[in-house]
């Protein structure tokens, strides 16, 4: 896919959806289906450093963390990995940090994950969050924002739901430049595919994941998504050689 088509895509379009609804509703459907070996298929895409970048990404908000009170949403919260990392970066603090997610099979397994970690967990679509405006201090998606049906909704909703001057981390996958990218290439259109089928059973998401990574656009064009919808600042950073992007904004 081209750059300019990139740059003209709405949102996530599982093959058969010809709306936003209907894509929406499929890929619920996907990840429903492999709620069980979601954590694995993550550890697949990344190459097993994810562990990684959600720490990364959680300790660039330690000073929203640290703060008494502060409230934190983590959108597209899957089994719940981003919201954890956040606990932990917030160490002692007496802080709320909420997960919301609108797959139950997902909040399911991040309920059964989370032990002793003080996380809350709401079932919502994250563009139809039932939240007042201006209620969080910071908003993060890890690797969910890309199946969003429609991207400038879903930054526009983010954006109300912050308040002013708070802050939002989105981490998602990407395409690396160059040899990498071409290696990576091969390896999200061949090897993955049979590798998530194997395991899981399920061939759908396996073949429409890799897809979507290939047609999300670029970190350049998600920034000026993200600045033509409400933040006032927005900046992105590539998380090992651009397999991951680490985008940031404040309102």
């Amino acid at each position: 896919m081209s750059e300019i088509s990139k740059n003209t895509v709405r949102g996530a379009s599982p093959a058969g959806a010809h709306d936003a609804q209907a894509a929406s509703a499929a890929v619920r459907a996907m990840f429903t289906a492999i709620a069980p070996r979601y954590d694995l298929l993550n550890h697949l895409l990344s190459l097993n450093v994810d562990r990684l970048w959600w720490r990364r990404a959680a300790r660039a908000f330690v000073h929203i963390l640290s703060r008494p009170n502060a409230r934190v949403l983590d959108i597209c919260c899957g089994t719940g990995d981003m919201a954890f990392a956040l606990r932990r970066a917030a160490g002692t603090s007496q802080i709320d940090i909420m997960g919301a997610d609108f797959s139950h099979a997902m909040l399911r397994r991040a309920c059964e994950k989370s032990g002793h970690k003080q996380v809350r967990w709401i079932e919502a679509d994250a563009l139809r969050l039932p939240f007042p405006n201006h209620c969080f201090d910071l908003l993060t998606a890890a690797f969910g924002f890309r199946n969003l049906a429609d991207y400038d909704a879903g930054l526009r909703e983010i954006v109300r739901v912050l308040k002013p001057g708070a802050e939002c981390g989105i981490l998602d996958f990407a395409e690396p430049p160059g040899k990498l990218g071409k290696a990576y290439q091969i390896y999200f259109r061949h090897v993955l595919p049979r590798v998530g089928t194997a395991i899981s059973g399920v061939r759908g998401p396996y073949l429409y994941l890799p897809a979507s990574v290939e047609r999300f656009p670029q970190p350049d064009q998600i920034v000026m998504r993200m600045r033509s919808n409400g933040f006032s600042e927005a900046h992105w950073t590539a998380y090992t050689y651009g397999i991951a992007v680490f985008y940031r904004g404040r309102t």
